[in-house]
């Protein structure tokens, strides 16, 4: 009998898997899905709102795979293991290319060959032993050898030589292994994969590895504590999790590439320019510390050196209805008017300066017990400093403070933010405090936030180009309280609509993963907290931006109806999205006619009329709205 690979797995307790039009019909799991009894993963599969949803699905991945796509088999390292990798991934070949992702596990899915050979194995998870297909020896030492394939790097050394030697041992000599490759290869034009299987067949289970002047590794922590290695060779990236680490943050998903979680952590825009690298190797070995806790270093001495973020002063400290009443001691200006983005710029130069995403301008900043807030260099990273910008978006902060303040009265989950008085006459800056680090030294929480670019697999450049039904999808797949989940952003969405923010793009909405230490999945995994929204119509060079990304194919005149169209898509109720409707609808009505600028601020009459402008837009969205 043939189990799972990890013991971890196969010693879960039985847990309830269930899948419609086999133990339970549809009406049955969405009844019990409604009244809490059942979390639904995806269309068809549910589980017990008691088990733990994370270890159970990668118990029962191969059943909920062949469920999912009956007319695939297992291939590469899950053909060896009959089950997913240690990162939770498991790799099928069928009919076309795609990926699932449910909560802790990858489906990865590539196109099968002509003529596939296959076999018969046996899994048990648990639940019943039950028949899979896989590739044959043969096949999947073939597959270890396929060019710019996520399958092909699933596969390891050892995995290559223990099927080297598995096949020379089945034909007697290395040539007639060779022979019976080359068999299978022609009959699916995997002539280059024969010959590399043949290559490696003679020479390459001796073979010693002739390192690359060029390659370097670097090593990545998180909360402080390594978790892998990064390495590049001159021609690509690769990833390598470190023994024991199971929790499925960073996933390398194309071979070669960045994770996306790591890309997504990369300057953009003006920061891009100011440390003026060129590539991402250079961009990662210039800098140190990143957004979600995250360190990347040469040497592991490093990472105890480099200050701990935890937010020991809140805001609400040192701020009075929305305004900074402590000490700034940033960047300033001086006497020439360019020189305040030269002087930003040089804090940058140091290595251990915090790394920010995202094309506006900002700042790491440190506000400490007395209310001072000062740049994050050799200190610890508590709050982003976003000043007034040039061009037309010298009041960016000020509408951005306005459209988060609606957020807030409506009911949303909003950091803490306030207006700050700046140095030498320049228009008010916004202070906005991190919601993804530890909030005392008492808090042992392990946080992460991974915007919606990476939950995609998606790098920065195409940050417009999703849909909201696949990020919907998306967030489904992996959130532990989906249905509130996918309701919070329609919500999202909605709330950009009536404000008229045209730039809710997929970095502009992200979950946020809690963990605990020592655990191997993560506890909460929900929508984040509302960031960078802002209505982007009131600036004269956006007068006509439409929605970032698309809903049922519109970025233009949406109505109710679109969003009743999107809840069905989304696999939510009728009723708790037309309730949600109204009551965002009707807050944010409320909201508009209470929500002020702070006072204590000295603003111009240009700052004073766009903010009006912005309030008057939303009262025109609200009543097209219907």
């Amino acid at each position: 009998m043939l189990t799972l690979p990890y013991s971890k797995y196969a010693k879960v307790r039985k847990m309830a898997l269930y899948l419609v039009g086999e133990n339970i019909d549809k009406s049955r799991g969405h009844y019990q899905a409604e009244t809490g009894k059942l979390i639904q993963l995806m269309r068809g599969i549910y589980m017990d709102a008691s088990d733990d949803i994370e270890a159970a699905v990668l118990q029962y991945a191969v059943r909920i795979s062949k469920y999912l796509y009956p007319r695939t088999y297992l291939s590469a390292a899950s053909a060896i293991l009959l089950g997913p990798t240690i990162d939770g991934k498991l790799f099928i070949s069928g009919p076309r290319s795609q990926r699932t992702r449910l909560r802790n596990l990858e489906i990865i899915q590539n196109k099968a060959p002509a003529s596939p050979s296959i076999a018969d194995a046996v899994v048990n998870d648990g639940i019943s032993e039950f028949n899979v297909q896989v590739s044959t020896i043969r096949q999947r030492f073939l597959e270890a050898f396929r060019r710019q394939s996520e399958h092909s790097a699933s596969v390891d050394h050892a995995m290559r030589i223990l099927m080297a030697k598995r096949v020379i041992e089945e034909y007697g000599t290395i040539e007639k292994a060779a022979d019976a490759l080359w068999a299978i290869a022609r009959q699916n034009g995997w002539h280059w994969e024969a010959e590399q299987a043949e290559q490696f067949l003679k020479q390459g289970i001796e073979a010693k590895t002739i390192k690359n002047s060029t390659m370097f590794n670097l090593i990545v922590a998180w909360h402080g504590n390594p978790i892998g290695t990064l390495s590049h060779d001159g021609f690509e990236w690769r990833w390598v999790p470190l023994e024991g680490n199971h929790l499925p943050l960073i996933r390398q998903t194309i071979p070669g590439r960045l994770p996306p979680f790591i890309s997504a952590l990369l300057p953009e825009g003006w920061l891009e320019k100011v440390l003026k690298n060129e590539d991402e190797r250079t961009l990662l070995r210039t800098g140190k510390r990143y957004m979600s806790n995250i360190v990347i270093v040469d040497n592991e001495d490093e990472i105890s050196k480099l200050p701990v973020d935890i937010l020991e002063t809140p805001l609400k400290k040192y701020s009075t209805e929305g305004v900074f009443t402590g000490e700034y001691k940033g960047p300033n200006r001086g006497k020439i008017e360019e020189s305040f983005e030269r002087n930003l710029a040089k804090i940058y130069k140091q290595s251990d300066t915090p790394r920010l995403s995202g094309v506006q301008i900002k700042a790491p900043m440190y506000l400490d017990k007395n209310g001072v807030l000062s740049p994050s260099t050799g200190q610890p990273f508590t709050h982003i400093l976003k000043p007034a910008g040039t061009g037309g978006f010298e009041y960016l902060p000020v509408i951005e403070w306005q459209s988060m303040e609606l957020g807030r009265r409506i009911g949303m989950i909003v950091p803490d933010i306030a207006l700050i008085r700046m140095p030498d006459n320049m228009h008010p800056a916004l202070m906005v405090e991190r919601f993804d680090i530890r909030q005392s030294l008492d808090d042992e929480r392990q946080i992460a936030l991974e915007d919606f670019c990476s939950l995609l697999d998606l790098p920065a450049a195409n940050k417009y180009d999703g849909t909201i039904e696949q990020a919907g999808r998306a967030l489904r797949a992996i959130s532990t309280e989906p249905s509130k989940d996918v309701l919070a952003l329609l919500n999202r969405v909605l709330f950009a609509w009536l404000i008229a923010d045209g730039d809710m793009h997929l970095k502009n909405m992200a979950i946020l993963k809690i963990t605990l230490p020592g655990k191997n999945t993560f506890q909460s995994v929900r929508m984040s907290p509302l960031y960078d929204a802002v209505s982007t119509v009131v600036f004269p060079e956006l007068k006509n931006d439409l929605l970032a990304l698309k809903m049922n194919g519109k970025a233009n005149r949406i109505k109710r109806k679109d969003f009743m169209i999107l809840a069905t898509t989304m696999g939510l109720k009728a009723s708790d999205v037309d309730d949600l409707i109204n009551q965002t609808a009707t807050n944010l009505r409320i909201a508009v006619d209470e929500t002020a600028l702070p006072k204590g601020i000295e603003y111009t009459n240009a700052a004073k009329a766009i903010a009006v402008e912005m309030l008057e837009t939303c009262k025109k969205r609200l009543a097209e709205f219907e």
